[in-house]
């Protein structure tokens, strides 16, 4: 900043800064629009930065619907809550009828001695032995011998006994040991006794484990170590609630989620139509009392729009009209529910072929490389337009630092010039002063 300044017009009376200032202004002038040219470039930069979002996500969704496992839609349900079904979606449409024949069981050892937790149980040593009925055996030990160092051993995770241990109060200070098998089916099944064999804590009661077992039509039965039947028919999981009594039926039924995938294909037209209603505003032109777009003109956001409404037209001319959609004429799609899920139910595997990539691109697949080829971020059309437009609001505004440098050089030069004024004048009325007081001084002549 100079350090220049003027004298306020003390000698010549004139408003020197407000006449600086007024000029300024009209120096700046050409700032000013450059100014208003970056606002205005970079409330254009925002607008498509919005829209290559927008394009962006509706890449990924179509990539989604044109994917072919999307369209594996099966639903499992069953008539009986005591029967829950799971499905994989590319489960195919069935039904049939299960009867529970069994619930699966751990094994169980209740036994029949009592204790306090402090008494030693174990006789012989401090080692107990376990008995799998495959044959093999582990001794673990228990460290003191007591009722709770049995328990405590063999709730141990790092023994890895397969078994967890409980003390039931029975009485004052006195408790039974029970034990049983973490996992439930028929395999798990297990003795407990001291290392030399003999009965442990008097002996104990048994409920044997058990697996899992339910009948289907025609005699077909099926096992499972748990309650759940993974893949009893392909894709398809049974879970038998525990507990529930023997002779319970169920009726399941699989089939396609008609519904659901109408709601996907609803939402992604409803994504499409935003899409296309954003470039149908941001490039509006002023018709009557309507306010033109930001974008008004921009030959790339239409460009982008009509190449995004042409992908409902498929390349061998057929319709999507028979799966409800259908172009308006304002441009936009419509979308008939109704006309959607009938097509589906009649013939699922080709209205999935119309969405998804195949021999031919399906209305995803289209929709996909179109909004790919607009948003991608390196060669996308839309991206490229804006890093043009960044660039180019980054010249302006170098510009307009220039004329920051330029500006003040001006103003500089305006005040050195009004000074230089100020100062001349001042000089002159103090040479007129002193003029006059010589004068006023010089001798009067004769009289006559």
């Amino acid at each position: 900043m100079s350090g220049s300044a003027s004298i306020g017009g003390l000698a010549s009376g004139l408003d020197t800064a407000g006449i600086i200032s007024q000029l300024m202004q009209l120096e700046a002038v050409p700032q000013t629009q450059l100014q208003s040219r970056v606002t205005t470039e970079q409330r254009q930069v925002t607008s498509l930065t919005t829209l290559n979002s927008k394009l962006a996500s509706l890449t990924s969704t179509a990539k989604n619907l044109a994917t072919a496992t999307t369209w594996d839609t099966a639903i499992g349900t069953s008539s009986n809550a005591a029967v829950t079904v799971s499905v994989a979606k590319s489960a195919s449409p069935t039904s049939f009828s299960v009867t529970v024949d069994q619930t699966a069981l751990s094994h169980q050892l209740g036994f029949t001695g009592q204790a306090k937790l402090t008494d030693v149980v174990t006789t012989g040593s401090t080692q107990v032995r376990i008995d799998h009925l495959d044959g093999t055996t582990a001794n673990l030990e228990t460290g003191d011998g007591t009722l709770q160092g049995l328990i405590d051993a063999i709730n141990n995770p790092t023994n890895a006994t397969g078994l967890r241990a409980t003390a039931v109060r029975v009485g004052t200070d006195s408790y039974q040991l029970l034990v049983e098998s973490i996992a439930t089916g028929k395999a798990q099944d297990f003795d407990l006794t001291n290392t030399d064999g003999t009965a442990l804590l008097g002996g104990h009661n048994v409920r044997a484990a058990r697996d899992a077992q339910v009948t289907l039509g025609a005699g077909i039965t099926a096992t499972s170590t748990t309650n759940t039947f993974t893949d009893l028919v392909r894709g398809v999981n049974l879970t038998v609630a525990a507990g529930t009594p023997s002779n319970t039926t169920a009726a399941v039924t699989v089939s396609r989620d008609t519904a659901g995938i109408s709601a996907t294909v609803k939402s992604f037209v409803d994504t499409v139509n935003g899409v296309l209603d954003e470039a149908d505003s941001l490039t509006a032109v002023k018709s009557g009392s309507t306010t033109p777009g930001i974008l008004a003109g921009d030959t790339t956001v239409r460009a982008v729009r009509d190449q995004l409404l042409n992908t409902v037209y498929p390349a061998d001319g057929t319709s999507l009209s028979v799966v409800g959609i259908q172009v308006d004429r304002t441009g936009r799609l419509t979308f008939d529910e109704a006309a959607f899920k009938a097509a589906y139910d009649k013939d699922p595997s080709g209205v999935a072929a119309r969405f998804t990539t195949g021999a031919t691109d399906g209305f995803g697949e289209r929709v996909r490389k179109v909004a790919d080829a607009a948003s991608n971020s390196s060669t996308g059309s839309l991206t490229v337009a804006i890093t043009g437009r960044n660039n180019g609001i980054k010249t302006l505004q170098d510009s307009i630092a220039q004329w920051d440098i330029r500006l003040q050089l001006r103003r500089d030069s305006l005040t050195r010039q009004f000074t230089a004024l100020e100062t001349a004048m001042s000089q002159m009325t103090s040479q007129s002063s002193w003029l006059a007081g010589q004068i006023a001084n010089l001798p009067s002549g004769p009289k006559s």
